[in-house]
């Protein structure tokens, strides 16, 4: 038996909403379908229970997507910071290697510088990344990185 198609309704819509004429025209126009068979696909659409994305839904999707991106970066950047501790944690305990480094007084230095660098990466990250105040004025004073401080 062949099989027919169920007879055609005709349903006449009159849109107060110039976003959402303007958003069956471009649905219409992307498709190279007539306006009144895109209207159909998006009356179907939104009464099906999981409807496609249309172009504005994927525009949030990307936008939180990224918004993802940007904190995990984030989070990302603040792992290697702390990482970057450690290597100067290592740093300064290993240059230069001589006797004197095993004397509390060189510990207490170790530990004091440390604790600064720790201070001003925690003061960064506060600050989303901008440079702390001290830090602004360490080259303008002419002091420099010294690792006998």
């Amino acid at each position: 038996m062949p099989r027919t198609n169920p007879p055609a309704i005709r349903v006449q819509v009159y849109l107060a909403d110039p976003r959402v004429a303007k958003a069956l025209d471009r649905e219409a126009r992307a498709a190279r379908i007539p306006l009144s068979q895109a209207a159909g696909r998006v009356i179907a659409r939104g009464l099906q229970r999981s409807p496609q994305a249309d172009p504005e839904d994927r525009l949030l999707r990307l936008d939180r997507s990224l918004r993802d991106h940007m904190r995990s970066t984030a989070r990302d950047m603040q792992i290697i910071q702390e990482l970057m501790v450690e290597v100067a944690r290592a740093f300064f305990l290993r240059l230069p290697d001589a006797l004197v480094d095993e004397t509390p007084t060189v510990q207490a230095a170790v530990d004091r510088r440390i604790e600064r660098l720790l201070d001003a990466t925690a003061a960064r990250i506060v600050a989303g990344g901008a440079r702390t105040e001290e830090a602004r004025r360490a080259p303008e004073e002419g002091r420099s990185f010294d690792p006998t401080a």
